[in-house]
């Protein structure tokens, strides 16, 4: 083909036809988004600082990670749509960029680290390291996988994250909260308050009678949205993950020894002694002191007349490479229980050691771990399985297959709920069980429709791909389904209601004068006093009480509600400490204000760079990351986005999509999806 342009192009009549042709292929590459690039963006850029770029793939790893970490924070996953409602989409893009703006800055600078820095900083990660207290190969490759990197990229970001915190530690050098602010500060968080309290409970309001049909008739009616039934999704979904394709793959018992021999160090329990060291300046006096200590002296009564701290002397509990010194080391381990050695020449002198407690270590044996063995090379080839499984799953899915239809081609079975709500329960208002913890399927399916194509979930080092099947449009309730919720809530509803009139009528027993412990007696309950109390200490009162404490005067009277109770109290005593500078309170607030302008400084130096560097964001890859349908508006000056509203812009969305009947389902239209693990988006940082 490329001979027949050549020869079509060589006369003035095929030069002036290419020249066209040509002309029109680049108008249709500007249709099909090529433009993008003349508006400086490529298809993969996210953002651009400068010369860095961030890259789509870059920023929804970065991004992915950050919402799951806040999840794990917070006890709960949190959905993509969460963090776009609270603002976290953007916090993450500023902060990213933050980095880059920094990564900027470091380039122009030409700051460098050496590889033997990251060397270093590699070996002395004790997340590497084995029991005996060295660095351990197989150790750091497992972190590497379970952090989902390379050896490369784990190098490269350890060199930019050390390079930032060069440069950080020269913007905040210097800073320190002034002492009277330190000290009015520490003054307020440990101000001293005692309080006399009474709880009332559901006992003080008395009986409520039952209600009448009328009265339960009217209440219902006005509550009635309460008690509606909520919208329920039925929902299949299958889970593939290292965990579960390992229990398919048999391994050898030969394959586990030998990954027992490369192991075994590491699985060994060395032996620990508890050793105690005190150097002398020569042979003599060491030799001198070795004779008093055998007649009764102790190791610590020898450091504190020499003039050093006992603790010092002490290396507590440690193994033979934990001794930096190698002849000490030596001498150390070869001494029996309570044995003091000769005197020793050092590398820091001549020493005395003596040796107190002797826990024996323990060499691995290959019955005890073989199945841990076994279990650790089916997860590393589950690796390569589960790749080859989820392609498939991919190819079967992508193809129109349903999430149970296929799995039933793959062999594999997939579950299915046939009613869940937004909180995960079913209609019995029970949890479901066929849910893992921590997986956030629910939310994804009622961010989803009926019969929608849905990209997998990650969970666990695998991926869970689900239908929703079918949707109950919540209803209003009628009264005889929910009576006994309704008359409880009834009930509930006067309780509070004769609580808080029973709390108004005692606070002003009390302000006319009436003792607190009178005012217990005549309702029957007991009256507590509280330890002192601080704005942040431990205590057994509900934060709500303490927070009223702290809003009312000394003598006043003041109350607090807790669920159904109601707390009434009487300030009793103020005291403000005094405040001791060197005390590990006042340390805390300097270095909790430390930090604080430390981030403010910073904040500020980053936010000056990116204003003079200038940055993008190609605003339709960060919604496609993110799955915004609606933008926010940027921080930072100087940068103007045309068409950013100032606030979310309204989202009209369809209605519900019925599900399509089952002949219907083949036929509808899936988008391709690309292939997992496509590496042709990778970020490169210039």
């Amino acid at each position: 083909m490329l001979r027949g342009i050549r020869k079509a192009s060589s006369n003035w009549i095929g030069k002036t036809i290419m020249t066209i042709v040509m002309g029109l292929l680049i108008v249709a590459f500007g249709f099909w988004g090529i433009a993008d690039i003349f508006r400086g963006f490529g298809q993969s850029t996210l953002a651009t600082i400068g010369h860095t770029e961030i890259s789509v793939t870059d920023f929804r790893d970065i991004y992915t990670n950050r919402l799951r970490e806040i999840g794990r924070q917070q006890g709960r996953p949190l959905t993509p749509e969460q963090a776009r409602k609270s603002g976290i989409d953007r916090m993450i893009l500023n902060q990213t960029i933050d980095e880059a703006t920094l990564d900027e800055t470091i380039s122009r600078l030409g700051l460098a680290q050496s590889d033997a820095q990251i060397e270093n900083a590699i070996l002395s990660d004790p997340r590497f390291r084995n029991a005996a207290g060295v660095f351990d190969q197989a150790r750091y490759e497992a972190m590497l996988y379970q952090m989902n990197t390379r050896n490369q990229r784990y190098r490269a970001d350890l060199r930019q994250q050390g390079l930032r915190q060069q440069m950080m530690g020269s913007v905040i050098a210097g800073l320190e909260p002034s002492k009277t602010l330190v000290t009015m500060l520490t003054r307020y968080l440990t101000e001293e308050r005692r309080i006399d309290y009474i709880t009332l409970g559901s006992a003080v309001a008395g009986d409520i009678p039952a209600p009448t049909d009328e009265v339960l008739k009217t209440y219902f009616a006005t509550e009635r949205l309460q008690f509606s039934a909520p919208e329920y999704r039925s929902i299949s979904f299958l889970t593939i993950n290292p965990e579960e394709v390992a229990k398919t793959i048999t391994i050898a018992d030969s394959d586990a020894r030998a990954q027992f021999a490369r192991r075994k160090d590491s699985l060994s329990k060395p032996e620990r002694r508890q050793v105690h060291r005190i150097l002398f300046p020569s042979m003599e006096e060491a030799a001198a002191a070795r004779a008093r200590l055998t007649q009764g002296l102790s190791f610590d009564a020898l450091a504190t007349e020499r003039g050093a701290d006992p603790a010092d002397a002490n290396h507590g509990l440690v193994t033979k490479a934990d001794i930096l010194d190698p002849v000490v080391a030596d001498a150390a381990f070869a001494l029996h229980l309570g044995e003091i050695s000769q005197p020793i020449q050092g590398m820091f002198g001549v020493a005395l050691v003596k040796v107190d407690e002797i826990e024996p270590g323990r060499e691995a044996s290959y019955d005890d771990v073989a199945n841990d063995m076994k279990h650790e090379l089916a997860l590393e080839k589950a690796a390569t399985g589960l790749t080859d499984l989820r392609n498939r799953m991919e190819d079967e899915h992508g193809a129109g297959s349903s999430v149970i239809e296929s799995a039933q081609k793959l062999g594999l079975t997939a579950v299915t709920i046939d009613a869940v709500d937004r909180s995960g329960r079913g209609p019995d208002g029970q949890l479901i069980a066929a849910i893992p913890a921590g997986l956030d399927l629910v939310a994804k399916a009622f961010d989803s429709k009926v019969s929608m194509d849905n990209d997998p979930i990650s969970f666990r080092g695998g991926y869970v791909w689900f239908d929703v099947l079918s949707v109950t449009a919540p209803r209003e309730r009628e009264l005889a389904e929910v009576r006994s919720q309704v008359e409880e809530r009834w009930r509930q509803t006067q309780i509070a209601q004769k609580l808080r009139e029973k709390a108004a009528e005692l606070r002003q027993q009390l302000k006319d004068g009436r003792p607190m412990n009178d005012v217990a007696t005549g309702i029957g309950v007991r009256l507590e006093t509280s330890p002192p109390l601080t704005r942040s200490g431990k205590t057994e009162l509900p934060r709500a009480v303490l927070a009223a404490v702290f809003k009312t005067a000394r003598d006043s009277i003041g109350q607090a509600t807790v669920d159904d109770r109601i707390i009434l109290f009487r300030v009793t005593d103020i005291t403000e400490p005094a405040v001791d500078p060197a005390s590990e309170t006042s340390r805390n607030m300097r270095l909790g204000l430390l930090r604080v302008m430390n981030d403010e400084q910073m904040s500020a130096f980053v936010r000056r760079l990116s204003e003079e560097i200038g940055f993008k964001i190609n605003e339709s890859a960060f919604d496609q990351v993110t799955g915004a349908n609606q933008q926010w508006p940027l921080r930072g000056k100087g940068q103007t986005i045309a068409g950013l509203p100032l606030k979310p812009t309204e989202v009209k969305y369809l209605p519900e999509v019925k599900e399509l009947p089952t002949s219907r389902r083949a036929e509808r239209s899936r988008p391709t999806r690309p292939k997992p693990g496509n590496s042709d988006n990778v970020c490169k940082l210039k």
